[in-house]
This record gives C-alpha cells, sequence and structure tokens, in this order.
C-alpha cells in the first residue's frame, strides 16, 4: 500500500516506518519535526494542511491507500492540559476528516493503555484487564476516549471506512531494556499500567496486521507484549499490589496482564520479542 504516515520521528513512528517499509509498503511520512529528505513538516492541528497533505503533495503523491496516525503529545504533564487537549483532538479530528473527504478509507491510529484505567491508583475490577474498560483519569486519556468515539461515529456515517484503534501499551525500544533491571526489587514503581509494555517492533507488527486484514467499521485493540516488564510471576505481583483483584481467566508465569486476546484472535498477531531476550 502507499500509507501515510504522521508521527514518524517518534519512538514508535520511526520504528513503523522501518517495518512497513520491509514489508513492501510505500512511506509518506508527515511530522512536525522532519528533517528535510526524511518527512514533510506540516502542523496537524491546522485543517487546510492536512486536507492538502492526505489530497496530494507535489513529487511525493497524488493519493495513498490507508494513513497511520501516530503523532500526538505523548503523554500526560508533558504540556498544560489544555495544549495537549488542542493538539491530540484537532489533529486526529483533521487525519480523519481529511481522510474521509479524500477518499481514504482505511486509517490505523495510535490510542491509549491510559484508557484502561491507569495509572490504577484504583485496583481494576479484574485480570487480564482488557477492552471492555474504559476509564480515563487524565486529559490525555480523556482526549483518546474522544477520539474512539469520533472514529465510531465517522465509521457510522461511512459504512466502507475502517479505523482501528490501537491502544498500545507503554512503548519500549531494544535499548530500553537495560533499564528494566533497576524496578525488580519494587513492583510498585511499575504497578501504573500492571507492568505492561510493548515493543516498538511489536507494535509496528501490530499495525501492519490491521492494515491488512481489518474491514470496515471501527474496532479497538489492546497492544502489549506477552510478558511483563517484571522477572516475577504476574499472579504472585498482583495479589502483592491488588489484593483482591480476580482473575477472568488464568495467567500463567510472567505473562501479561493486559489482554491481548482480541488482537491476537482477530488481527492474528503476536508479539514476537521480550525484554529478557534483548
Amino acid at each position: 500500500m502507499r500509507i501515510l504516515l504522521t508521527g514518524g520521528s517518534g519512538k514508535l513512528g520511526s520504528t513503523a516506518v522501518t517495518v512497513l517499509r520491509t514489508s513492501g509498503h510505500e512511506l509518506i511520512v508527515l511530522d512536525r519535526a522532519a528533517a528535510r529528505g526524511e518527512g514533510i513538516p506540516i502542523d496537524l492541528t491546522d485543517a487546510g494542511q492536512v486536507l492538502d497533505a492526505v489530497a496530494g503533495i507535489e513529487e511525493h503523491h497524488d493519493g495513498v491507500d490507508a494513513i497511520v496516525h501516530l503523532a500526538a503529545i505523548p503523554a500526560p504533564g508533558i504540556l498544560p492540559d489544555v495544549a495537549t487537549f488542542q493538539n491530540n483532538i484537532l489533529a486526529t479530528h483533521h487525519v480523519f476528516q481529511s481522510a474521509r473527504r479524500a477518499g481514504v478509507r482505511r486509517i490505523v491510529y495510535a490510542s491509549s493503555e491510559t484508557l484502561l484505567g491507569l495509572p490504577m491508583d484504583v485496583p481494576p475490577e479484574y485480570f487480564p484487564v482488557d477492552e471492555e474498560v474504559t476509564l480515563p483519569n487524565s486529559t490525555y486519556s480523556m482526549v483518546k476516549l474522544l477520539e474512539e468515539q469520533m472514529a465510531l461515529t465517522f465509521c457510522r456515517w461511512d459504512p466502507e471506512l475502517s479505523i482501528t484503534a490501537l491502544r498500545f501499551s507503554n512503548v519500549m525500544a531494544p535499548e530500553d531494556y537495560a533499564g528494566f533491571e533497576a524496578w525488580q526489587d519494587d513492583p510498585w514503581v511499575r504497578k501504573w499500567n500492571a507492568w505492561g509494555y510493548i515493543d516498538a517492533r511489536d507494535a509496528s507488527a501490530a499495525i501492519a496486521k490491521a492494515l491488512e486484514v481489518r474491514g470496515p467499521g471501527f474496532e479497538r485493540y489492546v497492544i502489549a507484549n506477552a510478558d511483563t516488564v517484571m522477572r516475577r510471576p504476574s499472579a504472585e505481583l498482583a495479589a502483592e499490589v491488588f489484593p483482591g483483584v480476580p482473575f477472568r481467566t488464568p495467567v500463567e508465569g510472567r505473562g501479561t496482564l493486559l489482554s491481548i486476546d482480541k488482537a491476537r484472535r482477530e488481527l492474528g498477531w503476536e508479539p514476537a520479542h521480550s525484554w529478557l531476550d534483548a
């Protein structure tokens, strides 16, 4: 496919560019921080720029088959709340709306594990936490909820439109894994997302799978690695930090407490990396 990808300079975006190109796709990268030759600088909060870039850019493309939208203020607390709200909601709206106006019918975009109730100051109702949980606790995650609702509405308006929200866990690159040892003696340090993470390469593979197999309509998927960031068994960690939280399905060994069953079943996706292999 010819794919327009936003946010290509980020940790996930840069890996996704490599993975998708290796898979045979043609990439046009849009990124506010793009250097010349590495992408096209754009202000995604400017609706005119986004519509123009989706419709065509001289010497780059005259139309695309799909959009991968990863650009955003990537977490709470980086900017004032209102700046996070304005940037992220406007950018995502303009990408979705421009795709509809330009006749692009396939979108995969970054939602967030923060919708699973992070930072889990209130214990989850059950483990593994899955897509049924939508509990925003910050301005950042509230925007992610609004984006999912917006995607659902756009797909209702246009039955041929396919939008896939990937609720990525904490994105990690291989060079991050040496730091995991610092957490092993204190399970509370990483309790805020139930010790989850996602290798950037596996996250990119999930994007590729969603582009390839998803049909019309809206769906959301939790995307996390198959294990946790800890060496201890997951049930033992949960019993210590979240006592009394029941397990809907058993979790063996160091298995993830963020359910990836739906992504496995519907996308045919399986994470291939673990920090312990690094």
